[in-house]
This record gives structure tokens, C-alpha cells and sequence, in this order.
């Protein structure tokens, strides 16, 4: 079960110290339900090929994921997807409270490119109970869209490369 809020946000965050850093890329076979492919690069360590399947959407859902060789990345990038996967750099933040928070910048350099940011929660209970403000990041984390429509990567992948 993957539990988590999703913020819109401009830039990195100031004054928290990064955890890691990973240049991904991203394709979906399927938005309903979501199957999707990852290469994630470790700034400075090793490469991984993840599929992932996700059930619906909002605060909690189902997520499987399985790691993959890159012969069948590769083959699912190439001869099923056939499009120009979705680049994103994501960087991990530790927060005072021991939560991390995940911000990624989507398309840099596109017309398109955005910024969301992410914290996942081991309980609905505290995904409800945490507040930005917590943390100090209260100006930073303003405009949740956790439970809005068309805010997942899966519906950017229609929008963009649909």
C-alpha cells in the first residue's frame, strides 16, 4: 500500500539536507490502471529498471513493483511504449521528523516542465495528521493536490505524449 500527499511546487526546498539524488526516466503501457516503467540513476551509484502497477488514485492505493533487466526495459521502452519516456530529477529531503520528502522537476526545459513534491506516510492516520507547517515548509508545500483529478504522472503521459 503506497500512502502519500502530493504538493505542486516551484524550485527545490531551502535549508534541508539532501538525502539523495536520482535522474529518472518514465513511460506507462497503461494509465488505468497504471503500468509504468522506470530507469532511476543514483546520482553516483548504480542504475535500476523498475515496472510498477498501480491501483487507482489519492491519498492510499495499491503499488507493485518489480525490478526488470534492462534488455526488457529496453524492449518495453522501444517496442511497446514507442514514445519519448518523461525525464524528471528527483531529490530526497530529510525533514526534522524524520519523514522525507521527495521533490521532483518534470520535462526540464520543456514547455511543459513542472515541479510536484511528495511525502509518504505509513498509516492514512498520519498521512491525514501531518501539517507542512510541522516542518517549517508550510510556504513551500501550499497547494495540495492529493485527491484533485488529473494530477498524476500518468494523466501528464496522456497530456503529453498521449
Amino acid at each position: 500500500m503506497e500512502i502519500e500527499r502530493k504538493w505542486m511546487v516551484k524550485g527545490w526546498p531551502e535549508g534541508l539536507p539532501l538525502k539523495e539524488e536520482f535522474a529518472m526516466r518514465q513511460g506507462y503501457i497503461s494509465v488505468r490502471p497504471t503500468v509504468r516503467i522506470r530507469e532511476e540513476a543514483l546520482t553516483g551509484g548504480k542504475t535500476d529498471y523498475i515496472l510498477c502497477f498501480k491501483s487507482g488514485g489519492g491519498l492510499a492505493r495499491e503499488e507493485i513493483e518489480r525490478s526488470i533487466d534492462k534488455a526488457l526495459f529496453d524492449d518495453l521502452e522501444h517496442k511497446i511504449i514507442g514514445k519519448p519516456l518523461i525525464p524528471k530529477l528527483r531529490r530526497s529531503y530529510m525533514l526534522p521528523d524524520g519523514m522525507v520528502l521527495e521533490v521532483n522537476h518534470v520535462d526540464e526545459g520543456q514547455p511543459t516542465e513542472f515541479w510536484y513534491a511528495e511525502v509518504e506516510y505509513p498509516t492514512v492516520e498520519a498521512a491525514l495528521a501531518w501539517q507542512p507547517d510541522s516542518c517549517g515548509l508550510g510556504d513551500y508545500l501550499n497547494d495540495e493536490v492529493t485527491n484533485q483529478p488529473g494530477q498524476s504522472m500518468g494523466e501528464y503521459w496522456v497530456e503529453t505524449r498521449g
